[in-house]
């Protein structure tokens, strides 16, 4: 079976991927080249979610741990286990009981993973290990632990797997109609955040609507001793700190936008990124100390009014022969793959 899959991020490579391993013949279109657009800005973390946990989003958190430990067994020399610490602070954010309450739940979900469980720090130990932390308040800080990659080495990986397991990877080759690709059997629609665009060139209105949520980094020329989750101050919201390169990446925004293209981050998001970084840290970063800003734009399900609350699971709608692909997770990505090139094939 001759089977076209638009975009080559990383949902579509996963996806492409899995169907030449299940047998067909499968060319992938990709308007620039592979890994460049939301694919490789993300925050560089295989992660479960720990955050969605308040969300009650059980089922999703599972299934990232679990494909977090796939991509740790499959790329060990792109992806490495990451301790991460999440300080608390008395009578500011969450409680104790409740972030322990969390890292354990996220232990038991990890269960099997083969990843070190979360265990707590003292004030002491958390100064040890991040040094510039706010003291003022500082009651001590869960450690857990996550994975760190490259994300746009991972993903090329994946095309790697693809293109050698006989699949046919077509770059600078835009796809602006279905009806271009009328000569193949099956075709996949995972075009990302311009998935609705290539949906509209078909009849009906589509079954699921998305919102374009800017997520926006900044990286500090300074080494990051600890990798840590922090709450934005004032907000519910987390953000991270985290080792890059000798480096220190900060992000990440969501911020709501008309449409799929990417402006880069704006002025705002950048000031934001570093008020969160000072309030916590010393020395203080200023625009001086940054060497990159970057952002990606991520196509969520719509599904709440605030973007930090959107369900990061994926859906799929099937028009005639065509699968489209509507969000999703870095991390799920292969889940996500898998499940499309199933679907597409019946």
């Amino acid at each position: 079976m001759r089977v076209a899959v638009v975009g080559a991020g990383i949902v579509g490579a996963c996806t492409a991927w899995a169907l030449v391993r299940k047998g067909g013949d499968v060319s992938l279109f990709e308007r620039k080249h592979p890994m460049t657009e939301t694919s490789r800005a993300s925050s560089k973390l295989l992660h479960g979610g720990l955050r969605y946990l308040e969300g009650g989003h059980l089922c999703l958190v599972r299934k990232s741990l679990q494909a977090r430990a796939v991509w740790l067994q499959q790329a060990p020399h792109l992806c490495e286990p990451l301790q991460l610490l999440l300080p608390v602070y008395a009578d500011v954010g969450r409680p104790r009981w409740i972030v322990g309450m969390g890292i354990r739940l996220y232990d038991l979900l990890a269960r099997g993973s083969g990843f070190p469980k979360g265990r707590w720090l003292s004030a002491e130990e958390v100064a040890t290990l991040q040094p510039g932390l706010l003291r003022k308040g500082l009651q001590g800080a869960y450690a857990f632990y996550d994975a760190q990659m490259d994300d746009q080495a991972l993903g090329n990986w994946v095309i790697e797997q693809f293109c050698a397991a006989g699949g046919t990877l077509r770059c600078e080759h835009e796809i602006a109609q279905i009806d271009a690709l009328s000569g193949f059997d099956r075709i996949v629609n995972a075009a990302g955040p311009w998935a609705l665009d290539l949906r509209r060139t078909q009849p009906g209105p589509p079954s699921y609507a998305l919102d374009w949520v800017r997520g926006s980094h900044i990286v500090l020329d300074r080494p990051c001793p600890a990798a840590m989750l922090l709450q934005i101050p004032g907000e519910k919201r987390i953000f991270f700190v985290l080792p890059r390169r000798n480096q220190t990446l900060i992000g990440t925004t969501e911020v709501r936008q008309p449409g799929p293209d990417n402006p880069g981050p704006s002025e705002k998001e950048i000031d934001y990124l570093l008020d969160a970084h000072n309030h916590y840290l010393t020395p203080v970063a200023l625009r001086s100390d940054m060497v990159e800003a970057f952002s990606g734009v991520r196509p969520l399900l719509r599904s709440a009014d605030n973007p930090s609350d959107a369900t990061r699971e994926w859906a799929f709608e099937r028009v005639g022969k065509v699968l489209h692909i509507y969000g999703g997770k870095w991390t799920t990505a292969q889940l996500q793959g898998e499940e499309a090139a199933t679907r597409i094939l019946q």
